[in-house]
């Protein structure tokens, strides 16, 4: 396996190991935990993460949010929002939603509308242009405060056994680095490989124990080094033969994977349960620009570099209106 290309390798091992070492990342002092105490599921959840994680209880908002509906209006969500940030201080960074539903704001996915504001303009046009997320690319130094947002996230809540383990691989990961592996795959369904001119070319990041594998192929089998996982489906086969690492990202090209309880498409759900530790998709028809999805080089790029889950996704999504993140926040298997 040949090294990777000499631009690439150096942003991942020297830049990484640089901004390793001068910017400790989110930390959990620095994220809010939203429950609602209207979910039995949530309020364990979520005192489930607050002890994992040592999350300050100042840091824990409980708010009322009756039958679980999948979207609400965005007077609705105004007045949510305003009560969630009522109760925050000014030294919390991300906000994790612990529930499933809500995971809509009309055609906005939840968690873009609380961290940039509810997006008309999106709704008005799906499948147009979406506006750049401030937080795009951002540098390892940089906190969201500084851009003036807070970043959020959903940790689902459909099983408390599932959160449970998913808790469990989120903490788990950075205890060390484990030999991993990397894959992106071009797949036969052609409108869904838009961000296929974004994938690394294969080959090794010996600073990181990874290799990546760039393939042409519509799903693997049988792998148990799986850090990484980007593909373009509606629906991804064999998932339930893979081994996902600790603090795994993966997800999917496809228009409603973020309808995380919808049937049409595979839900974003899907990779958690299959044991990944954070996915995103799309609540309403994006079209296929590949700025409305993470952008591979800048996935591996910040999360090798030692950035968080939520702050990794967060950097790799240009025009994140219509998207939802999910998992869990504070994973940083890269993190030294």
């Amino acid at each position: 396996m040949r090294i990777l290309p000499s631009a690439l390798a150096l942003l991942l091992a020297a830049s990484g190991v640089q901004a390793q070492g001068a910017m400790p990342g989110l930390q959990p002092a620095q994220l809010a935990l939203v429950i609602n105490d209207d979910e039995p599921n949530s309020v364990e959840i979520g005192e489930l993460y607050r002890v994992a994680r040592g999350i300050p209880e100042r840091n824990v908002v409980h708010v009322r949010i009756p039958n679980r509906p999948r979207k609400l209006d965005s007077e609705q969500f105004a007045r949510l929002k305003q009560e969630i940030d009522a109760k925050l201080g000014p030294d919390v960074e991300a906000v994790l939603m612990v529930w499933t539903a809500p995971y809509a704001v009309e055609c906005n996915g939840i968690t873009a509308a609380y961290t940039l504001g509810f997006d008309p303009d999106q709704c008005a046009k799906p499948c147009g242009p979406g506006h750049q997320s401030a937080f795009f690319n951002a540098g390892p130094g940089v906190r969201p405060s500084e851009r003036q947002l807070r970043l959020s996230m959903l940790l689902p809540t459909e099983s408390v056994d599932q959160a449970r383990a998913l808790i469990e691989r989120g903490k788990a990961a950075g205890f060390r680095t484990p030999a991993a592996g990397a894959y992106f795959l071009v797949t036969s369904e052609a409108a869904r490989n838009s961000r296929a001119q974004f994938f690394p070319p294969s080959g090794a990041v010996p600073q990181r124990k990874l290799t990546i594998h760039t393939l042409r192929e519509d799903a693997i089998e049988g792998k148990r080094d799986v850090m990484f996982y980007q593909t373009g489906k509606a629906r991804v086969d064999k998932l339930d033969t893979l081994r996902f690492l600790p603090g795994a990202l993966a997800d999917h090209l496809t228009s409603f994977g973020g309808d995380l309880l919808g049937e049409g498409q595979m839900s974003s759900l899907r990779w958690l349960e299959a044991g990944a530790t954070a996915s995103y998709g799309t609540v309403s028809e994006p079209c296929n620009f590949w700025q409305k999805f993470p952008n591979p080089n800048l996935l591996l790029r910040h999360y090798l570099n030692g950035a968080s889950a939520i702050e990794t996704y967060w950097r790799s999504v240009a025009w994140p209106a219509q998207g939802v993140f999910i998992g869990d926040p504070l994973a940083a298997p890269y993190r030294r």
